[in-house]
């Protein structure tokens, strides 16, 4: 662990912990270029970028966390939570977060305003109290929830599209994955006929082999019969679940007529904004799985209630992404279902700035959770400098 890493974090004592008191919030924009560009069917990826949120207290502890947002929305996020969001709660209790999450949550009202922005900026400010609230308490996220478990199966997303020799990297890419301990790909497709795209998914199955987890995600590249023909074309390869096989504009429709026919589970989740939207998403039948992203959609408190709907529903929940908070969210919640996660090159963040973890966490397809009290992390403040002195 680099000496830097050592970031003291003060003991709970008995006093009243409920009293400690939010006295400043800090945040931090980073940015890393990929090593290589990340293609999906409608996105290219070229930065990984977070904003490491710090929330300060009256009793000497900082609770922090790092939440994945997009370049070009940074500097507007971060405005938000200095200029509307900071002034609401400074001076407020750290343990009354379901009151701080109302609070900044007027920042979503003005109509002309990008929401997406404000959900953000709530998510920075979310995740960060509940560390705090977790290092007062001196216990870990997942187990203030209620949650038991000490491990966690883990699946990365890949197969990201290439120009040359796409199904032999494809075949490379999974004994990477089984050689860093990962024992499942979530394949991107849906950029491509549903009849290539099929042979893709064929080609990570052969490689594989029978117990590697495969699952498949079009980001809404699909119409309603391409996706109906790649689930017939894939009907033996036995996939964990299909992500947004169908475009935006009618997916909660066409989704329940893919699950309804297919019989392959469906997910979906990471591209509404609240509750409200995967709670629709669920009423339709529409999906199995919902993969809310607590860093788009206002935060951990949100995701909890997304949880809670999934399971009055029987659907099973994961976070999208960002595998620092979405690890012990899947363990904290009964109808947890995985987490993903990434390998370094497009996720630099994970491997890099969380300094008490091992540069290959993952045995046997699982992530053993740290036992540290918040979020378990401490961020390693040289790789953290090196990166605000890059930008």
């Amino acid at each position: 662990m680099p000496a830097s890493a050592a970031r003291t974090v003060p003991e709970p004592t008995t006093a009243d912990w409920l009293s400690v008191r939010i006295t400043r919030i800090e945040t931090l924009p980073l940015k890393v270029k990929l090593e290589r560009v990340a293609a999906g069917s409608t996105l290219k990826l070229t930065h990984r970028c977070t904003i490491v949120t710090r929330i300060h207290t009256d009793a000497g502890i900082v609770g922090e966390c790092f939440n994945g947002n997009d370049d070009e929305l940074q500097p507007a996020v971060m405005r938000l939570i200095h200029d509307e969001m900071a002034p609401l709660l400074v001076g407020q209790p750290v343990a009354a977060i379901e009151d701080a999450w109302a609070r900044t949550r007027r920042a979503t009202e003005p109509f002309l305003r990008d929401r997406r922005v404000a959900l953000r900026a709530q998510a920075c400010i979310d995740s960060a109290l509940h560390d705090a609230l977790g290092k007062l308490a001196g216990a870990p996220i997942h187990h203030l929830w209620g949650g038991a478990r000490t491990e966690v199966p883990v699946i990365a997303l890949g197969g990201y599209y290439r120009q040359t020799g796409d199904l032999e990297a494809l075949a490379d890419e999974v004994a990477e994955l089984k050689a860093f301990g990962i024992h499942g790909m979530k394949l991107k497709l849906g950029a491509l006929s549903p009849a290539d795209d099929a042979r893709r998914a064929e080609a990570v199955r052969r490689a594989g082999g029978d117990d590697f987890m495969l699952a498949c995600d079009a980001n809404q590249g699909w119409t309603r019969a391409q996706a109906l023909e790649f689930a017939a074309r894939v009907k033996d390869l036995r996939l964990a679940w299909l992500e947004e096989p169908c475009h935006w504009d009618n997916d909660r429709a066409d989704m329940a007529v893919v699950r309804a026919v297919a019989g392959i589970p469906i997910a979906a989740g990471q591209s509404e904004l609240s509750r409200f939207g995967c709670r629709d998403l669920m009423a339709a039948g529409a999906i199995d799985i919902c993969n809310f992203d607590a860093s788009w959609g206002a935060g951990p408190t949100e995701w909890r209630r997304v949880a809670a709907l999934a399971q009055a529903h029987q659907v099973q929940v994961l976070q999208h992404l960002e595998p620092q908070i979405g690890l012990m969210m899947s363990a904290g919640v009964p109808n947890g279902f995985v987490a993903e996660v990434m390998l370094p090159w497009r996720d630099p963040f994970f491997y890099r700035l969380i300094a008490n973890q091992s540069a290959r966490p993952f045995d046997n397809g699982r992530y053993r959770l740290p036992a540290g009290p918040g979020w378990g992390m401490q961020l390693d403040t040289d790789y953290l400098d090196s990166v605000l002195r890059r930008d």
